[in-house]
């Protein structure tokens, strides 16, 4: 799983960031200004940043100072306004890309995953019996053969796949959906997709393989001992 490194202040946008990037596969962690994120540099690694220009306690330029001294990673800056004074600085000072806030989500993660091939760390190859995903190009395949997922299905088996063997329950399902999707998905409609989403990726839909109930508490990739 990449790991997407947020420097961003606002908590309400790092909540959503983080919802729909995670939704998409990857792991995300946070710090909310320029001597928080200073101190994660230290303990851990990335594989991209994306960075708000304006910090409470600093400027994401300087954060961009770090990561370049620290980490050789792609910085992607996130800004309220389209200042090309702003924009300039940042690209001169190394930054892979931009994007002014507010942003459609699928703009940035076109921007991420771009960002990502272009310095050799895109997302990887999960297989799981005959279904493979590609999270770098959004390719999947069922015995070799390739299969037509919605926007809401591709992000529903990406929770999947970015937890393997992990137990994931209905309420984070709900949760991460509604965000990612910007469409109020309810229970009953999770049923609903993960029913068409088990008709197009599992051999027995009616026995599931690949994605299975954990009965009174959600769902799990695979493992022998879930209950179907």
């Amino acid at each position: 799983m990449k790991q997407i490194f947020l420097v961003e202040d606002d908590h309400e946008i790092a909540k959503n960031l983080t919802l729909l990037l995670q939704a998409e596969g990857y792991g995300v962690s946070h710090a909310s200004g320029q001597a928080e994120a200073a101190s994660m540099l230290e303990a851990a690694r990335y594989d991209l940043a994306l960075v708000d220009i304006s910090l409470p306690d600093g400027s994401g330029f300087v954060v961009c100072t770090q990561i370049r001294q620290s980490q050789n990673i792609p910085v992607i800056f996130l800004t309220a306004s389209g200042d090309e004074a702003s924009v300039v600085t940042g690209l001169n000072m190394g930054a892979e890309d931009y994007i002014t806030k507010p942003f459609r989500p699928r703009e940035l993660i076109a921007r991420i995953q771009a960002a990502l091939r272009k310095s050799g760390a895109v997302s990887g190859v999960a297989r799981i019996g005959g279904l493979l995903v590609d999270t770098g190009s959004g390719l999947v395949k069922k015995n070799g053969k390739e299969l037509f997922l919605s926007a809401l299905e591709y992000r529903l088996l990406l929770i999947f796949v970015s937890n393997p063997g992990v137990v994931i329950t209905r309420d984070r399902l709900l949760g991460e959906l509604w965000d990612a999707a910007g469409e109020y998905v309810n229970d009953n409609t999770l049923t609903v997709y993960i029913k068409r989403l088990r008709e197009k990726i599992e051999d027995r839909p009616s026995e599931p393989e690949i994605i299975r109930t954990v009965r009174g508490i959600g769902y799990r990739l695979g493992g022998n001992d879930a209950a179907k």
